[in-house]
């Protein structure tokens, strides 16, 4: 089996620096210190520096992958810092967003979802036994291998694209990275997925103040299918990761990027680096707006536990699927179905 060895570096995240990102908030509380969140911590979550990755100094970009491997393999999830997406571009997304879920529900109803395989979908996510009360607002799109946004409101589909195709580019450098982590050439997991063709998703929502006594899960335990997905959202907070049997809470550092493994990198690394459960945090003050894009195989690419992963002490723990099949059998819910993990499980 291909091993990394870890290098743990110490990466501290400082209070001044969990500020709130790209917020259009009038209130910037933390979404977590909210009297009816759910229980978690504030354990340190490992940070990432893109710049490092890709350093023109040899040893310092060799610390960087060793530390990736150590994060990918030990966590699954991270906050990554220096991307070079410029502030202009994120702020000018979530600024879209926010106003395309201002548009009135006449304009929205154009872009509701008709059939799973719909190129955009919008949608809304109801309190379970309550259809009078809305947890979430949605909106998804398929950006990849061609980019097809709402004509509304006007300027939205441009910004929407132009963070996308930046954030794209990030992560398939970090997929380069990855698959050196994993002990091979820098292209491996561009040509064993199809990432060239590969059928990413965009999902942006808006959960709205949540007042009532019923508990404020936005978004339930999830886990998310593709190789890499990345989020970016406009208040701190709100998100929470599964980690060593409790949950923990999600802050952001300023202008950072958290990207967590997709279970589709779990499969094809037998579990090495494994695809953590989340789930969302209503607030009871600020409206979240947030940008979750899965980045994942072409549609016909089949997704296996590969050669390098599998011996006698560590057989195939998954069955292999397309891309495709595996989406089909969650019905398409992307972002907020059942874990593709399960139907793929042995």
């Amino acid at each position: 089996m291909a091993k990394t060895a870890p290098v743990v570096l110490t990466q501290n995240i400082s209070d001044t620096q969990r500020a709130t990102s790209f917020n259009h908030s009038t209130d910037s509380s933390s979404i977590n210190s909210q009297e009816h969140s759910i229980s978690a911590t504030d354990d340190e979550i490992p940070t990432i520096d893109y710049s490092m990755i890709f350093s023109g100094d040899v040893d310092q970009r060799l610390k960087a992958l060793q530390y990736l491997a150590y994060v990918c393999e030990e966590y699954g999830f991270f906050y990554l810092i220096n991307h070079g997406l410029p502030d202009s571009v994120l702020d000018k997304a979530l600024k879209g967003v926010s106003e395309f879920f201002n548009l009135t529900e006449e304009e929205k109803l154009e872009y509701e979802k008709k059939d799973s395989a719909d190129r955009i979908r919008w949608g809304l996510g109801f309190s379970p036994g309550d259809h009078e009360a809305v947890k979430r607002e949605y909106l998804k799109v398929l950006p990849h291998p061609k980019f097809q946004g709402p004509d509304k409101p006007a300027g939205f589909s441009k910004s929407l694209e132009d963070y996308y195709q930046r954030d794209r580019e990030v992560m398939i450098n970090l997929a380069k990275a990855v698959s050196k982590t994993l002990g091979f050439e820098e292209n491996y997991l561009e040509k064993e997925l199809g990432l060239e063709i590969g059928a990413d998703v965009s999902a942006m929502n808006v959960y709205p103040p949540w007042f009532k006594s019923n508990t404020p899960i936005g978004l339930p335990a999830h886990h998310d299918p593709g190789y890499l997905v990345s989020l970016v959202q406009n208040v701190n907070g709100g998100l929470q990761l599964h980690y060593k049997q409790k949950w923990i809470n999600v802050h952001m550092p300023s202008n950072s990027i958290f990207v967590n493994i997709g279970d589709h990198l779990e499969v094809l690394t037998n579990g090495k680096y494994k695809s953590p459960m989340h789930r969302v945090i209503l607030n009871n003050k600020v409206t979240r707006v947030s940008v979750a894009t899965v980045h994942g195989p072409s549609h016909n690419t089949f997704v296996k536990p590969v050669p390098e992963f599998v011996d006698e002490s560590h057989p195939p723990k998954y069955r292999g699927m397309t891309y495709k099949d595996s989406l089909e059998a969650n019905g398409y819910h992307e972002i907020d179905g059942k874990s593709c993990l399960q139907q793929l499980r042995i």
